[in-house]
């Protein structure tokens, strides 16, 4: 029981055993939680998500890494804690804000570009921590890269 918990939550309740791109299919399916997070709470509505969400992150990795390989595609629990923190440093500006979509939509964007080519420390994440630590923390950074990128371009291009 407990193995096919593990599984359910590192694969996003299943969007990990989507056909091709399926850490794009778990960014993407990120989003309504991450509006929800941030419309509602803010900063700490994304922290918490994010953290509760990298705990377990943590836990169903380790349990699926032992019958599978390193990082396999099923896994996109890391995905979804990537993705919420894209919008971190923006999250209190999307508080109320129903006419942030475009925000979503660029953070999504960013996160994947991030997540695909891996600068560094996220390379250093996904080569050298070939354990569920490594599996979780390169998007960790890729989100944190997203974040920065999408408080910058907010300063000055106002898309909140």
């Amino acid at each position: 029981m407990y193995k096919k918990l593990c599984y359910v939550a590192a694969s996003g309740f299943g969007v990990g055993y989507f056909p091709v791109a399926s850490g794009t299919a778990g960014s993407f399916a990120t989003l309504p939680f991450a509006f929800a997070a941030a419309f509602y709470f803010g900063f700490w509505g994304i922290l918490v998500l994010a953290a509760v969400t990298f705990l377990f992150g943590i836990i169903s990795a380790k349990e699926v890494l032992k019958y599978t390989k390193h990082d396999p595609s099923l896994i996109v629990i890391d995905e979804v804690v990537g993705q919420l923190l894209t919008f971190i440093f923006v999250a209190d500006k999307l508080v109320g804000n129903l006419n942030a979509w475009g925000c979503y939509i660029i953070g999504f964007f960013l996160f994947r570009f991030f997540d695909i080519i891996k600068p560094q420390p996220a390379g250093w994440a996904d080569k050298k921590l070939l354990n569920a630590w490594g599996v979780m923390l390169d998007d960790v950074f890729a989100g944190l890269y997203a974040a920065v990128c999408i408080y910058v371009i907010n300063i000055y291009v106002s898309i909140l």
